[in-house]
């Protein structure tokens, strides 16, 4: 078991993609002669079986219905309806900005194309209307993350894959933390800039503007925008469809809305948009197939059941493992992608938990949550750097400006944590 681990660390250090290190690690135990059964065959074989599943067409399906949402100018029609609301208040454009990550959350279920959607069309409209550019991106880069948490989450789609928790009920769990987590970061918004001011006279010239429109005018143009989390989630918790018949679903009203409802997507656009959501999809899905094998393999080694044992003796207690988990699954976010990360680390979890009497959906709703926040925490997170390509501020720049707004981030996580009932509240 050791030679598979020190197989696919040392892969990954030496410059090798994720999933790439994952195969060979998975190779390890036959190529040294340790596990004769899992020879290249057996690999290929638990690789097939690992992408061969119904649930996991979900996961494409939401991704290219993201896509038709962010060419069809969904966000901006979504912004606009909180603006409207909340626009002349202290702090309002910002935490408009917020909600509306997480209302995009619930149709692109991606945090990098929620942080992607939102922030091309609010960060300049904020900047110009005299706001600091590297807060601005901080906050999109921050709040960019609940479209890993609001349903429907293509990382909650990963976690039910690889430890058979329903993924209807992790959907629900996520819906309470993800409205949490928002108000917490519109907390420290409003006490940042009633700190230290904003400038009214361009605000309420912007507001007097979309005022102008009439609310219902407004709502008029958001009413598409706004129905599509209904349907998709609707469809889900009343049992019409399941998660992956909602993704099918979401494709067809997000093609049918971007098409004829905004007529932002002409149909001879289609297949470019179809082949732009396909380079993100291929390696996701190559990332499942060898999480898969390497999870295989672990398993034949009793590699769960080991690491179990040894966590127990190392920390008798709930809370205390409940702290070194979310410690350890912030620092690994800083440095890995959400996705492996779940993969990889979900299944080898799952019994520890079970030991500790956590839910299996609970410990999905905290791993999830930490693998968010690790999307705007420096080094190396994605979504600074999809803020920092779209406002051209320094990456190190938009990272010291998204410390306040991650610690709110963490006050979030530590009340999900140890409230179980936030996440289990809707579930149960």
């Amino acid at each position: 078991m050791t030679s598979v681990f020190i197989i696919f660390i040392g892969f990954m250090v030496i410059g090798f993609p994720i999933a790439i290190a994952m195969g060979w690690g998975a190779m390890a135990p036959h190529l040294l002669g340790t596990l004769s059964i899992a020879d290249a065959v057996y690999v290929i074989r638990t690789m097939v079986v690992g992408i061969d599943s119904t649930p996991i067409l979900a996961i494409p399906l939401f991704i290219l219905s993201g896509t038709f949402m962010a060419r069809g100018g969904i966000s901006k029609k979504l912004f606009d309806v909180f603006a409207y609301v909340i626009g002349d208040r202290t702090a309002g454009l910002p935490c408009a900005t917020v909600l509306t990550c997480l209302f995009y959350g619930a149709i692109s279920g991606s945090g990098p194309a929620t942080c992607a959607a939102v922030g091309a069309m609010t960060i300049p409209m904020l900047v110009s209307l005299g706001y600091d550019k590297a807060f601005v991106a901080a906050l999109v880069a921050v709040s960019g993350g609940l479209g890993l948490i609001i349903p429907p989450s293509i990382s909650f789609i990963n976690y039910g894959l690889v430890t058979g928790t329903s993924v209807t009920s992790l959907f629900a769990a996520g819906i309470l933390p993800g409205i949490l987590i928002a108000i917490c970061i519109m907390g420290y918004t409003y006490f940042h800039f009633k700190k230290h001011g904003e400038d009214k006279e361009k605000i309420s010239a912007n507001y007097k503007q979309l005022k102008a429109r009439g609310f219902f005018g407004v709502l008029k143009d958001g009413f598409w925008a706004l129905l599509c989390p209904v349907i998709i989630l609707g469809s889900i918790y009343t049992g019409i469809c399941t998660p992956t018949e909602a993704a099918a679903l979401s494709v067809i009203y997000a093609l049918l809305v971007s098409i004829y409802g905004y007529h932002m997507i002409k149909w001879n656009e289609v297949w470019s948009y179809t082949l732009e959501s396909l380079r993100s999809i291929a390696p996701l899905c190559l990332l499942i197939a060898m999480a898969t094998a390497l999870g295989r393999i672990l398993t034949l080694f009793n590699a769960p059941q080991q690491l179990a044992v040894f966590i127990q003796e190392l920390l008798p207690g709930r809370v205390a493992f409940l702290i070194v988990l979310n410690i350890t699954l912030l620092i690994l976010g800083m440095f890995i992608d959400g996705a492996p990360a779940i993969l990889i680390l979900s299944p080898l979890l799952m019994p520890i938990a079970a030991e500790y009497n956590i839910d299996p959906v609970h410990l999905g709703v905290i791993i999830v949550v930490n693998m968010t926040i690790g999307l705007a925490s420096p080094p190396f997170g994605l979504n600074l750097f999809v803020a920092s390509s779209m406002s051209n501020v320094e990456v190190v720049e938009i990272g010291k400006k998204s410390i306040p707004l991650i610690i709110s981030f963490v006050v979030a996580l530590l009340l999900i944590t140890f409230i179980p009932q936030i996440s289990l509240y809707l579930v149960k």
